[in-house]
């Protein structure tokens, strides 16, 4: 995996090339904590593969960028099997690692702010493109929507307003050129919580990365009668 201004710098010639169609350029800028915590509590998990369709769908959709901060002094990362799985399934995954500092009341805390990362890599594509989706609720996005729209850019943002508080920004939504309700999506590209064990009843031993499906959604395949997964 490289970091998104690299990415986005060794591709712009072939974003180029892509970008010939006559149908509107889509880039997908995903805020993975933010999208988590959204989906969470609206109650349903992400099919990845399915989100890309659905927007693949809708125009030309050029790059689905997925952002998030990992920490790396673990001995595993739970996160680690989502981002490699985005990383071979047509997203540009783009990581750093979390910051650990002490709080005014002595008390841990972990640190991993993308905005930045998010905002240069949209700035910088947006010469390339008609259309940002942006999957966030954070106000701090504000500017960077005002800005792409400066650049002649349309951007969605998407996130939710269907829940007790709402979970996106007022000024954002507000700042948009449209706001798209990820309840709207979920039959499209969700499933809900409670079906992750299927129907093989309450006592039945889970199979697969379980708790990789209940913090992502992402689908996984039965184990092979050795035990791999596909």
């Amino acid at each position: 995996m490289t970091g998104g201004g690299a990415e986005i710098r060794i591709g712009l010639r072939r974003i180029e090339s892509e970008a010939m169609s006559d149908k509107e350029k889509i880039a997908l800028f995903i805020d993975g904590a933010n999208l988590y915590a959204t989906t969470r509590t609206l109650g349903f998990d992400i099919d990845y593969k399915m989100l890309l369709k659905e927007f693949q769908e809708r125009g030309n959709l050029l790059r689905a960028f997925y952002y998030t901060a990992i920490v790396e002094d673990q001995e595993y990362s739970s996160i680690r099997p989502l981002i490699d799985w985005l990383d071979y399934n047509g997203y540009r995954v783009v990581t750093k690692p979390t910051k650990e500092f002490v709080d005014s009341s002595g008390r841990r805390k972990v640190k991993g702010n993308m905005d930045i990362e998010l905002t240069i890599d949209a700035l910088e594509l947006a010469p390339y493109i008609d259309h940002v989706v942006l999957f966030s609720g954070d106000g701090d996005f504000r500017s960077l929507v005002e800005a792409l729209q400066r650049r002649g850019v349309r951007v969605t943002v998407v996130s939710t307003i269907s829940t007790q508080p709402s979970m996106v920004a007022d000024e954002l939504r507000r700042q948009a050129d449209e706001f798209l309700d990820i309840a709207s999506l979920e039959k499209r590209i969700g499933r809900d919580i409670a079906d992750r064990g299927g129907a093989r009843g309450p006592d039945a031993q889970p199979r697969g990365n379980v708790a990789l499906e209940r913090r992502y959604g992402i689908r996984q395949s039965p184990p092979t009668d050795e035990g791999a997964e596909s």
